[in-house]
């Protein structure tokens, strides 16, 4: 008679690369210390900024990767080539640690390269948290990247059920899926206990019950076309103008880069901050009156906190954020964006969060740890 092998633990690598992936990771990474999983962290370095990385894991009291790389995406550099990097760069951490399962978030070129890289060596299985979101615009990279991750996968976390029926109607087995919530909605919850716990000011220089709007904005689609971003601009103008609200607008590099570029500047009543750690970004969220954004996360965030929000897209990933009421798509054309910011500003904020309970993370190690081999 067989005798019955008893399940090994598995050996987790997280591998981040952004700031987005750090706090929608920071709920999986804190379950695995808590609890002394076998697992360690692969930061690719796919941001500019390493210091600013670094403040992310310390102001979110988490450990500080095994594996730091320096792979960034620079100006000059093609997709090809940076996803080249990270492929070489990561073979050879994955066949020196010889981990069970790699978990990856989201869509960047960082999920896309630790999925590849994976998928090719005998024995590492692959976690996806957050699969499913689709915005069928392919003119996005993140599009392709989330795509082609889904379909290399073996552990698919969607968070809502949409985003499964999504997975399902692309044949993907329904023994691979599991509906967790997305992370977001405990990285909310337990960064904001850290925020509360710090005691910390409003950030530049803000009174508490002063009223303000944030905005946000760093998508290649939107910054790398002057007419588009010119466009926008002038949207910004127009809501102030209406308003006399100033929106506070922590700029990402890429932006600031592109608006020197293009010789464009900011109109009146919108300020120009430098960038927050993420502590700051989150309580500036949850006080803003209104948020203008072409981020995905912010679009959750905004969700979750019910704080009306007003996507600088045509197209999103977070279709549940607009079925609840919580945004609106005005995408890049100026009088879309004032009439969005009427309606959105009108609204009282008694929308459901349709992102899960805040144990997401706790539901992906423990699939992880029962399954993977």
């Amino acid at each position: 008679m067989a005798v019955k092998k008893k399940h090994q633990r598995p050996k987790i690598a997280v591998v981040l690369g952004t700031r987005p992936e750090i706090i929608k990771m920071s709920p999986v990474i804190r379950y695995l210390e808590r609890f002394k999983k076998d697992y360690f962290i692969v930061h690719t370095g796919q941001h500019y900024s390493f210091e600013m990385d670094r403040l992310f894991f310390k102001e979110l009291e988490l450990p500080e990767p095994k594996h730091q790389l320096s792979v960034h995406l620079a100006p000059s550099q093609g997709h090809g080539e940076h996803l080249g990097r990270m492929l070489s760069h990561l073979e050879k951490i994955f066949l020196d640690e010889k981990p069970s399962v790699i978990a990856v978030q989201g869509d960047t070129n960082t999920v896309l390269a630790g999925a590849l890289v994976a998928s090719k060596i005998h024995g590492i299985q692959v976690a996806h948290v957050e699969a499913g979101l689709r915005s069928y615009d392919r003119e996005m990279p993140e599009e392709i990247n989330r795509i082609l991750t889904d379909h290399i996968s073996d552990y698919l976390f969607p968070p809502t059920q949409l985003a499964k029926k999504i997975l399902l109607s692309e044949g993907i087995s329904a023994k691979k899926i599991h509906v967790t919530g997305n992370t977001i909605v405990d990285a909310v919850v337990q960064n904001m206990k850290i925020a509360e716990k710090k005691g910390l000011p409003m950030p530049y220089g803000l009174k508490t019950n002063e009223p303000f709007f944030l905005m946000t904005m760093h998508r290649q689609e939107n910054v790398d076309f002057k007419d588009r971003l010119k466009a926008i601009l002038i949207g910004l103008s127009r809501v102030h103008e209406h308003f006399k609200i100033p929106i506070i607008f922590p700029m990402h590099p890429r932006t600031e880069k592109m608006l020197k570029t293009f010789g464009l500047t900011l109109p009146a009543g919108v300020r120009h901050v430098a960038p927050a750690g993420f502590l700051d970004f989150l309580r500036l969220e949850g006080k803003a009156k209104l948020i203008l954004s072409d981020s995905g996360g912010v679009q959750e965030e905004a969700c979750i906190l019910k704080v009306p929000c007003v996507t600088l897209r045509t197209t999103t990933e977070r279709p549940e954020t607009l079925t609840t009421g919580g945004n609106v798509l005005a995408g890049y054309d100026p009088v879309k964006i004032l009439s969005g910011a009427k309606k959105m500003i009108s609204k009282k904020a008694v929308w459901k969060n349709p992102f899960g309970d805040g144990r997401s993370g706790e539901r992906i190690v423990q699939i992880l740890e029962n399954q993977a081999t």
